[in-house]
Order: C-alpha cells, then structure tokens, then sequence
C-alpha cells in the first residue's frame, strides 16, 4: 500500500524523489494585477436572457447541473460549450467539444472555432424544433449565429458570448467555488468534477487529506461489493500525496488508500454503520446524515 508522499514501489536512480526542490539560476517573480474590467456585450446579453428563459421552461428533474437557485442565488452562466436544442420532450443542453472560456477567445484561432460552430450547426439541424423555439423566446439572431463562417476576431467573439458557447447554467459553487465549500468547474479537472453530477448522493467525492489540503477519492469497485478501498483522483499542489499521484500516473498505476484511512471513512460515511473504523464491508443505507468532519 502506498504511504502519503511515496510509493510502494522499488525505486531506479533517475526516479524523482518527493520533496526535491528545483531551482532557477534568475530570481522570478508573479504579479498579481486587477483583471481589465469586463465588458457584457450584447451577444452574451441576448444569450443570457434566452438561457433563462429557457430555463424557465425546464422541470427541476431535466436541470442539467444541480437544483435551481434560491434566495438571493441566481444562474451563473458558464462558457462551457452550451449547446440547447429544442427536442420533442422539452428543451435539452449539449456540451460541445470544446467551451471558450472568455478570456480564452484572446487566443483562439478562427479557424478552429469555425469548426466548433459546424459541429454546432450539424447538430441544431437534427433537432428542427430548435430555431423556431428559439425565435419565439426572442433569440432570432441563433439562425445567423450557425450560418455565418467565423473568419476573424469579430466572429470568435459573437460565437464566445453565443447560447451556444456561453450558457452553462451553473450555481456559484459549481461554476466557481473552492472547496472545502463547493468544487467548482474553473479550479477542477472537469473529469473528476464531472462525477459531482453522476455520482449517488450517499458517497462523499471530495475529501480532507491527513495534511489538511482537499482532494478527490473514487471507489476501487462497484457499490456494495464491499471493498473500502479508494482510489485518489486528484490532489492539489503542494499536497504531500501529490507526488505519490504523480508517480502513480507516470507508471500507469493507481494511488490506493485503505479502508481504514479517513479518506475511506469519509468517502463511505453515509454507507457505512455508526462507530465502525473501516469503509469495508455490507453497504449500511436509509440511516440519516453523519458529519463526516466527526471522522477527521
């Protein structure tokens, strides 16, 4: 079993070893700047009025990613590659390929983003409904948007800020947030952040690691199989288990903790019985919530 920071693995002169510091004959520095301020043009305007009246018309069991805001919440509109179609059971969100990020269209190349909006065009085809649906709503320039070449800098913008790039609706958490509250898309990987939105509500995705930092755990085997283990997925830099992660992947290995550890424990809290100090063993449900901090 591997152990935080290493690998239970035999070692070859040339391995790294964890806690080596690399440095630089020049001194370097990062200057945090205020970001320029940010201008809504009226592409993402339009967009972001058409999404929500979309979604509007949207049940809360067809939401693509998690409960509808209350309160003083309201829709965070992800760039994300939103791709809504109008199918004959109601309204449905695609994800394309690739989202432009807003500030990642500084660097996109048109070309590139042309293909995006063929692919885009490609599929609003299948689904008829979606531009009349969409003209009723208001949104009558989707026609133009998915006809028109993206030749140049002008065009990567309109398709940046589109409904058909720029409206993933996302709470604030999950668009933005930093654990230990809410994992967001923009600081996590997306394949492991992804799982937030399949995974069964009872299994704990994200954890705290013994040195306090947060990471992602999965299990090693099907629910109720019995098997506590669980497989790190994703730690942060500087977090004493990133270098073992690291190794693991290099050597096409999995990073295992055991089902005693507190990552298990936390992992398995609502599927194991009270008091019990393993995550293995018959599944335990229909109890109510534990604090999983009790457990740290």
């Amino acid at each position: 079993m591997a152990r935080m920071g290493s690998l239970a693995s035999s070692r070859t002169s040339d391995t790294l070893e964890p806690g080596g510091i690399e440095s630089e004959s020049h001194p370097w520095k990062i200057r945090l700047v205020e970001h320029p301020k940010r201008f809504e043009s009226s592409f993402f305007r339009a967009a972001k009025k058409a999404a929500r009246k979309i979604l509007d018309e949207v049940s809360d069991a067809e939401l693509p990613y998690g409960p509808r805001p209350v309160g003083s919440e309201h829709w965070e509109m992800h760039h994300g590659g939103s791709l809504w179609v109008k199918a004959a059971g109601g309204w449905r969100m695609y994800r394309a390929r690739v989202g432009i990020e807003w500030s990642m269209q500084f660097c996109a190349e048109p070309v590139k983003v042309e293909r995006l909006r063929q692919e885009a065009a490609e599929l609003v085809d299948a689904f008829p409904l979606t531009l009349p649906a969409l003209a009723e709503l208001g949104y009558e320039e989707a026609g133009e948007l998915l006809r028109t070449p993206i030749k140049d800098a002008d065009g990567v913008e309109a398709w940046t800020d589109s409904l058909f790039n720029a409206c993933v609706p996302m709470s604030h958490g999950n668009h933005q947030g930093i654990l230990p509250k809410v994992p967001g898309e923009h600081h996590y990987p997306w394949p492991v952040k992804g799982a937030d939105f399949v995974r069964y509500d009872d299994f704990h995705l994200w954890v705290t690691l013994p040195d306090g930092t947060h990471g992602a755990v999965a299990p090693v085997d099907r629910r109720g199989s019995g098997d506590g283990h669980v497989r790190l997925v994703h730690v942060p830099e500087g977090s004493e288990a990133a270098d073992a992660l690291a190794q693991a992947q290099d050597q096409g290995l999995m990073a295992v903790l055991p089902p005693n550890s507190s990552a298990a424990l936390q992992a398995f809290a609502e599927q194991i019985r009270p008091g019990r100090r393993t995550a293995a063993g018959p599944l335990a449900t229909g109890r109510a919530r534990r604090n999983v901090r009790d457990l740290l």
